[in-house]
């Protein structure tokens, strides 16, 4: 498939190596490229959105998290959010994210290890804990976050923006999503 048929069917494409090494650690090191389909050269990032699911969720589980983790960077991290879209008609429509977003898995290992690291280099960062799939509201999610020290969540879910590096290395060992 090209670049442009890619794009015209709605699926974003990154460059790296992703794809091929399957792992967070050399995941997109030569950058992600969006090509928009015209003659503009294809536009690059320094920085990476991830999100980390826990291997063992159930498919509704995982986009549940991986919605829920998202939200968060919009909100806190302006820079990640593009301009608004707008049709051939002049509908306009919500932004979106300016990049894409990769998803990688890992164990109940990898994800405490991920969440250590990204704590360590200080990464905005945004977390789900199994106890969240039990709430049904915000203000019951933060106390169920609140409840646990860092270091006992039982964590499904991380989302982690930053420079490429640091969120490549924060996420060693944990592979593509499939």
């Amino acid at each position: 498939m090209t670049t442009e048929s890619a794009l015209t069917a709605g699926t974003a494409l990154t460059a790296g190596t992703a794809g091929t090494a399957g792992t967070a650690g050399t995941a997109g090191t030569a950058g992600t490229a969006v090509t928009s389909g015209n003659d503009l050269p294809p536009v690059r990032f320094d920085t990476k959105i991830a999100v980390l699911l826990r291997e063992d969720l159930e498919p509704w589980q995982r986009l549940n998290v991986t919605a829920f983790l998202v939200s968060g960077l919009g909100t806190t991290v302006p820079e990640v959010i593009g301009e608004p879209y707008e049709d051939a008609d002049g509908v306009p429509y919500l932004p979106m994210f300016r990049q894409p977003v990769l998803v990688f898995e890992g164990t109940k290992e990898t994800l405490a290890a991920a969440h250590a690291r990204v704590l360590s280099r200080a990464l905005p960062r945004a977390v789900f804990t199994s106890d969240l799939f039990t709430t049904g509201n915000d203000r019951d999610n933060r106390a169920a976050v609140r409840a646990v020290p860092k270091d006992q969540l039982d964590l499904v879910g991380l989302a982690v923006y930053g420079p490429r590096n640091a969120v490549d290395k924060a996420l060693k060992g944990a592979r593509m999503h499939r």
